[in-house]
């Protein structure tokens, strides 16, 4: 599980908008210089907002401002790449052969390639809007146990 720590900036019926930094994994990383995240990090100010379900627990036990401890499992963060990743590159590359099949020449096939892009990333957006309300898929709030267990083994270093 990879875990943050954060900030609540709202609280809603079910669930809270929690503030991170990112910065637990970019200090360790070898390729600080030639990653993406990195970068993107730098010109957003290093903070993003993450929505974060209740999943049965009540909206009054927390306030504006409370420290918080997220996680999200590998297996979401590696499924969830690629299909943001794959998705719109995949359908980008059968419109291609589609085009190309249809004999519609050079400037048809780019088209039709860009629309299988855009259509691709529409089925990614698609796909996130339903699955916003499943708990599987979605950060989780560890409670003080369930943080402190990841500290002891090593996952979460000091802050």
């Amino acid at each position: 599980m990879i875990t943050e720590s954060g900030r609540v900036v709202a609280v809603e019926d079910n669930c809270l908008w929690v503030e991170t930094i990112q910065r637990s994994t970019c200090e360790s990383c070898s390729a600080q210089k030639g990653c993406g995240q990195s970068l993107v990090a730098k010109w957003d100010g290093k903070t993003s907002f993450i929505r974060v379900l209740l999943d049965g627990r009540s909206p009054s036990g927390f306030q504006l401002h409370d420290k918080v401890m997220v996680g999200i499992p590998e297996r979401v963060v590696a499924n969830g790449s690629l299909l943001v990743y794959m998705t719109p590159l995949l359908s980008m590359m059968l419109a291609l052969a589609l085009g190309h099949w249809l004999q519609l020449g050079e400037l048809g096939s780019i088209c039709v390639a860009v629309l299988g892009f855009l259509v691709g990333g529409a089925l990614v957006r698609i796909h996130s809007y339903q699955q916003r309300n499943d708990s599987r898929v979605q950060p989780v709030l560890l409670d003080g146990e369930q943080a402190l267990q990841w500290v002891d083994v090593g996952v979460v270093g000091p802050n």
